[in-house]
């Protein structure tokens, strides 16, 4: 068995490619500077060089294969939608004609940002629910969605068998989104807790999403359906913190604010941000507050059901493995370029 990892030198596809590797199949990556892709090749992935903006890369490199994971993405806050309709939506319009072309699986990597602020709801957020129209501001989200659509309607147009997985924020070994923002942060020895850090957040291991990409592309019923993998373990802010902690090396105060003080805090950083020119991210103030204040609005529920899906890494270990590998590869850039430690 051969499948082809799009977007394999990121959080989650690398981690995707080495569980595909222990499971026994051959694993082929598209990348886009193989050489910086070196690690990956050590471990026995093939490597191809192609863009996913590339049709006929693409197509050269599922050629032969049984099973396409397409979890390459632009990704960000910006406003401007041009990147993301030609990487996101380009990109997953070309990933279904290579995976159409080799009579492949498709599983194409979403994201719970289809929903935005309608993830909260009073019943749990599953994947019956309806996806909002999303402001044009939100071009991240917009091209999720137009991703998901063109993959299912494929499916139903019987062009390719298709399956849509949408994990939430991802950490792990890796990661250059979340634990580098926040580290930084945490290492500085202080962080409120809004409410006591009780709130259980909207996160996962990336490892538990690659469980979940691989068993929908391996599983028959999966064709022509979503499924969250959104909630491995509970994972409360304060654990969070505590855990970051351990891997950083690093004591952290965390004094109790109430959530009327974080609204006014957040209020004031969403001001502040516009008034500087940055509604891209200023948008964000409230989605960030709700995070840190409001439980996991999402199920996985179908993903366990109908796949079997069992996350193996929990976040007292998975949390503290993550910040260490990032104050580790921190440190390691800083020596080389002759800052020391």
């Amino acid at each position: 068995m051969k499948a082809l990892v799009t977007g394999a030198t990121g959080l989650l596809g690398s981690h995707v490619a080495p569980r595909l590797l222990q499971l026994g199949w051959r694993v082929r990556a598209l990348v886009r500077r193989p050489p910086q892709a070196a690690w990956l090749a050590a471990q026995g992935v093939e490597l191809v060089r192609g863009d996913v903006t590339d049709g006929p890369a693409l197509v050269r490199a599922a050629r032969g294969t049984e099973l396409v994971v397409h979890a390459a993405a632009a990704i960000g806050a910006g406003g401007d939608g041009s990147l993301f309709e030609e990487v996101n939506v380009g990109g997953t319009s070309k990933a279904i004609q290579a995976a159409a072309a080799a009579g492949a699986r498709l599983v194409l990597v979403s994201s719970t940002a289809v929903f935005a602020r309608d993830r909260y709801r009073d019943e749990p957020t599953d994947e019956e629910a309806p996806l909002p129209e999303l402001p044009r501001d939100d071009a991240y989200g917009r091209s999720k969605q137009r991703a998901e659509a063109r993959a299912l309607d494929a499916h139903r147009g019987g062009r390719v068998w298709a399956a849509v997985v949408r994990p939430p924020m991802m950490y792990g070994c890796r990661d250059r989104q979340l634990v580098p923002r926040i580290a930084p942060i945490l290492s500085r020895g202080l962080f409120p807790l809004v409410a006591g850090g009780r709130a259980r957040l909207n996160l996962v291991h990336a490892d538990a999403v690659a469980l979940g990409v691989i068993a929908a592309g391996t599983s028959d019923r999966a064709g022509g359906r979503i499924f969250h993998l959104t909630d491995d373990f509970p994972l409360p802010v304060r654990d969070l913190v505590r855990w970051a902690g351990e891997g950083l090396d690093r004591r952290i105060l965390t004094p109790s604010i109430p959530l009327t003080a974080a609204q006014a805090g957040f209020g004031l950083l969403q001001a502040t941000l516009t008034l500087a020119g940055r509604g891209d991210l200023a948008r964000h103030a409230p989605g960030m507050l709700a995070t840190l204040s409001r439980d996991n609005p999402f199920s996985s529920r179908r993903a366990r059901e109908e796949l079997g899906w069992l996350p193996e890494i929990r976040p007292e270990d998975g949390v503290p493995a993550a910040f260490r590998w990032w104050l580790e590869s921190t440190q390691a850039v800083r020596q080389a370029a002759g800052g020391g430690s």
